[in-house]
């Protein structure tokens, strides 16, 4: 299904660039940051965090004050972590 019209990226691409790579991808930036694009209308913000919280699981909200499940890959503390919903960061 396709998620953002102005980007042509589908589901599998977000959930590619959640579940795929090094890097933690938490929010919506990231994911455009990480697809090589970029947010055009800002309309997918929400499905994209809808996506991305069900790819990392259950302490996906729980990551931003610290997950307590440090095997998991969002588990990491990183820099660009942000508690904002639609919190603006790079890849």
């Amino acid at each position: 299904m396709i998620v953002c019209s102005c980007n042509v990226l589908s589901d599998h691409d977000v959930r590619n660039a959640v579940n795929g790579g090094g890097s933690v991808t938490r929010n919506a930036k990231q994911v455009y940051g990480c697809l090589g694009c970029s947010a055009e209308c800002g309309r997918c913000a929400r499905t994209i965090k809808a996506i991305i919280d069900e790819a990392l699981g259950p302490c996906a909200k729980a990551c931003c004050s610290g997950c307590p499940h440090s095997g998991h890959p969002h588990a990491a503390n990183d820099e660009d972590a942000e508690p904002a919903e639609f919190a603006l960061a790079a890849c």
